[in-house]
């Protein structure tokens, strides 16, 4: 598939059930975009094995790590309305074994990504977002 927002190739992965809730539509599959981060909900087929390589060196290639990450990414358009969903996302994914701000700070330096959003500032939201919670 590709992205609808900057024409280049996304990843297509499967929603697990815990994560439905945070996908617009509730599908059973999205597309992330391994340019410009956007999430989008999608009647396409799931890749059998989603590569995530594609978006970054930094960015975690297992599924368990890759898909809250991509999911919370997606949702960093409007982090008052998402900010439970993201903090959750980030949780799971740092129970799997990623640290999402270091991921997400090694993207805004990726010559590769061109983020949708502003990255760099939501990343310094994101920061204090989690500080808030955890400090």
């Amino acid at each position: 598939m590709v992205c609808s927002a900057c024409g280049s190739l996304t990843i297509t992965f499967a929603v697990p059930n815990p994560y439905m809730e945070y996908v617009p539509a509730a599908p059973s599959a999205a597309s992330f975009c391994s340019r410009c981060l956007t999430l989008e909900a999608t009647d396409s087929p799931a890749d059998a094995d989603p590569d995530f390589s594609r978006v970054s060196d930094a960015f975690p290639t297992r599924a368990d790590r890759a898909v809250p990450l991509a999911i919370a990414l997606g949702l960093c358009s409007s982090l008052v309305t998402n900010r439970e969903a993201i903090e959750s996302l980030f949780s799971d994914a740092e129970a799997a074994g990623t640290d999402p701000l270091l991921v997400i700070n090694r993207l805004c330096r990726d010559p590769g990504v061109e983020p949708a959003i502003d990255l760099d500032r939501r990343a310094h939201q994101l920061e204090q977002l989690m500080y808030d919670n955890n400090g």
